[in-house]
């Protein structure tokens, strides 16, 4: 069975809210700090990690670039907390998101949404999102990243009988 192409849409908080926020200073609530010598982008996203005791962790993530096409045939969710990406470089990378099924214990392959972020945009995955581990579009890209530690299980990953979508870049 040959898979679909998906088609690569443009990262605006209005498309990404169902899923997350999406981080960036556009339109952000400002403040000046340190004597004037300091802009404050105030509050880009919530963290919700504090299930089941989770604490909250900030990593470094760095992500090499796959071939292309890119078959996705696996999504992965948090149940116990959000997690939020941040780009440390100026340069695209990609965010791919899908709803659950009826009764939300796997992914809705057909619902899939791939979203170009830019560099200055990060997201922050609400807690229990489908998405696709790191697609960054250079051969290296570092992410600050922001999640959950802590016990209980944290991590759901559904792999499809075949690869449904494909994106090419």
């Amino acid at each position: 069975m040959a898979s679909r192409e998906l088609v690569i849409q443009p990262l605006t908080k209005a498309a990404f809210a169902p899923y997350g926020t999406v981080i960036e200073t556009d339109g952000a609530k400002q403040i000046s700090i340190n004597q004037g010598t300091t802009t404050r982008f105030d509050a880009l996203a919530k963290i919700d990690v504090t299930h089941e005791g989770g604490i909250p962790i900030i990593s470094l993530f760095r992500g090499t670039r796959r071939a292309s096409p890119i078959a996705i045939s696996m999504l992965e969710r948090h149940p116990l907390g959000s997690q939020a990406f941040m780009p440390l470089s100026e340069h695209d990378w990609l965010v791919v998101v899908a709803s659950g099924n009826a009764d939300d214990s796997a992914p809705d392959f057909d619902s899939l949404i791939c979203f170009r972020a830019t560099g200055s945009q990060g997201v922050s995955y609400d807690r229990g999102t489908w998405h696709h581990p790191l697609l960054v579009l250079e051969d290296s890209q570092d992410f600050l990243v922001m999640d959950r530690s802590g016990d209980g299980h944290n991590l759901d990953e559904v792999w499809a009988e075949h690869p449904v979508v494909h994106i090419d870049i």
